[in-house]
This record gives structure tokens, C-alpha cells and sequence, in this order.
């Protein structure tokens, strides 16, 4: 395969946000299996790559759209089976809402497809001194309709 068909960040659908990733020795506990933490790992890649693939640049966000700065609020994950070295993971990033000074997403790590990992992710959207910012219409429309 042509290196340059791998898309490394990912890819949009109309629903959001798919990437694939393999499990490494380094993400796995003495017995081989996925190290609990290391789905933090995961989920940001996710999140990250999503927001690459929107054209969304984090470090120049600070700039181009009044110091926004993306931070997670809160997560909710629930771990339903273990994901084991070498295993080859899809992470899926949907956007539940996006309005205001906040971003819901719903992530998910599957193999092939039993779930894994399902994720509520909930993201401050807040300015350069810390206090909340209200999302652009322009990021609002790229985070609901991602693949248009």
C-alpha cells in the first residue's frame, strides 16, 4: 500500500470521526493486556485527529478565534472488555452537541466489533484567562457536520 493512502489522522463520515490504531507493548500491563490509563491515550487521539481532520488547528485556534482553548471538563467511561497487544483498535468520535461554551462528544474503542471502551466526553471551550468562550458558528457547523 502507497504510504500516501494511509490516512494517519483518520477519517470523517457523516456520523464523525473514525481512526485506527494497534496496540503496542508500551499500552499493555505485564500480562499483555491494554493498561486502563492508556485508553486516555486513545480517546485523545481520537479527539485530536478529529479536530485535524475538521481543519481545526489547536495552536493557531489561540490566535485565528480569539485564544479558544479546548479542555476536558468531564469523562465518563465505561469499560466493558480488554483489548490485548497487537490488536488493531477503531476509535470513533461523534459529536453529541456542540453549543455554547462546550463540546459533548461520545467516543468508542472497538475490536473489529465488540466494544471496548464507550465514552462521554464533555469539553470546556474557554479563552486565553481561563473563562468560558462561547463556540464560533463556523466550529459549531464543522463539529455537526463533519464530512460535508
Amino acid at each position: 500500500m502507497n504510504q500516501q493512502s494511509v490516512p494517519l489522522s483518520g477519517t470523517l463520515t457523516s456520523e464523525g470521526h473514525v481512526l485506527t490504531q494497534r496496540v503496542y507493548y508500551e499500552d499493555t500491563d505485564f500480562s499483555g493486556v491494554v493498561y486502563h490509563a492508556r485508553y486516555l491515550h486513545f480517546l485523545e487521539r481520537g479527539r485530536t485527529d478529529f479536530l485535524r481532520c475538521l481543519g481545526i488547528e489547536q495552536g493557531k485556534m489561540a490566535v485565528a478565534e480569539g485564544n479558544l482553548v479546548f479542555v476536558v471538563h468531564r469523562m465518563e467511561i465505561d469499560f466493558k472488555s480488554p483489548a490485548r497487544m497487537d490488536d488493531v483498535l477503531t476509535i470513533r468520535t461523534v459529536t453529541e452537541k456542540a453549543a455554547g461554551a462546550k463540546l459533548i462528544l461520545d467516543q468508542e474503542i472497538r475490536r473489529n466489533d465488540m466494544l471496548l471502551i464507550a465514552a462521554r466526553v464533555i469539553v470546556a471551550v474557554i479563552n486565553a484567562n481561563g473563562r468560558p468562550q462561547r463556540l464560533p458558528s463556523a466550529l459549531v457547523e464543522k463539529f455537526t457536520h463533519p464530512a460535508e
